[in-house]
């Protein structure tokens, strides 16, 4: 058992922070660091060392050949990292970093192999928070940060998700309040010439075309031989206590559903846009946001996830978003909690 170190930074961050240099000092001396980003909280350690980045995998119960990102403060962090930078990732990293995009690059090997999961190709990116980048900078050395959370549990948007997870289990914690985006970094691999979205994210593939025009989309899989060369690619994700339904359609069939469910003696939670909540009859409900704000869908997302206890409920029925701009990530992560998609 370890103890964890919780640094409160919440709304007091300063230039050379203390809790931030103590944090940065932890991460040299290979210990592992859970901080927040702009997307979601990330369990860090220093990605140049094999046993540092050991632990990341121990202390989350992650599987080995799930591959990490590798997050640096500068665009020369960056390249200090991979073989080469294709031009079109090149052209996309002006418009968008720092920011919630991570490139997956031909790695040169600076970063250890458990990092790659021993792929020729390194996941890269420059994350925007504030105390992210302050991290970043004052550790001076590539830090490999997955999700700060159980493999296979909601993602962490608060650091009492984090502490809930994994105290006890890592080095420290920054406390800097809660995220922005909500959902994990766009992925995009740019080794061949179209470049390709791996895992939907706060940059969407609109975006993304208006920048380099044509650009291919992964069909995600959950039962992959291969090894993944991204994140979210390959294994089940963000799964709540309860079961999850993901339902396509009108308010009426969710309510059928929910009715039947019911009826059958199941407590039933629903996760729904403000508008189709509030018109369903259920026992518990969670409103994500208004339907034409998906992007406070997103940041609620993880947190609703989490809010559903076993016990209290034995079913979660949630609706289906347009999947289009920052609901094509909705999707993704909701398709990959579900136990089952009612279309």
């Amino acid at each position: 058992m370890t103890h964890t170190v919780r640094w409160n930074l919440h709304d007091n961050v300063q230039i050379n922070n203390k809790e931030i240099r103590e944090a940065a000092e932890f991460l040299r001396n290979g210990m592992t660091v859970a901080f927040p980003t702009e997307t979601v909280y990330g369990l860090g350690a220093d990605a140049t060392s094999e046993d540092a980045v050991a632990k990341i995998f121990a202390a989350k119960g992650r599987p080995a050949d799930n591959p990490l990102i590798a997050h640096v403060a500068t665009k020369k962090q960056l390249t200090a990292l991979v073989d080469n930078l294709p031009e079109k990732a090149e052209t996309l990293m002006d418009v968008f970093s720092p920011g919630p995009i991570t490139f997956v690059l031909p790695s040169n090997g600076t970063c250890a192999d458990n990092v790659t999961a021993g792929l020729s190709t390194i996941g890269v990116r420059i994350p925007e928070h504030p105390v992210a980048l302050q991290l970043l900078r004052e550790a001076d050395i590539p830090v490999a940060a997955p999700s700060a959370n159980i493999s296979g549990k909601p993602s962490p948007t608060t650091a009492d998700h984090v502490w809930t997870d994994l105290n006890s289990k890592i080095n420290g914690l920054l406390d800097g309040g809660p995220t922005g985006v909500g959902l994990e970094s766009t992925v995009i691999d740019c080794t061949g010439e179209i470049p390709i979205i791996l895992r939907p994210g706060g940059i969407t593939l609109e975006q993304i075309e208006e920048v380099v025009g044509e650009v291919h989309v992964d069909k995600p899989q959950t039962n992959r031989t291969d090894k993944p060369k991204a994140p979210g690619m390959k294994y089940t994700h963000y799964a709540p206590e309860a079961p999850l339904w993901l339902v396509e359609g009108s308010v009426d069939k969710l309510q059928e559903i929910i009715d039947i469910e019911r009826n059958n003696g199941r407590k039933v939670g629903v996760m729904a846009s403000d508008e189709t909540a509030e018109m369903l009859r259920a026992d518990e409900k969670i409103q994500l946001g208004k339907q034409g704000n998906l992007a406070e869908v997103a940041i609620n997302l993880y947190n609703a996830l989490r809010t559903f206890k076993n016990g209290n409920i034995d079913l979660i029925i949630c609706e289906a978003f347009p999947e289009e701009n920052i609901g094509q990530a909705i999707m993704n992560r909701l398709k990959k909690a579900a136990t089952k998609y009612v279309k």
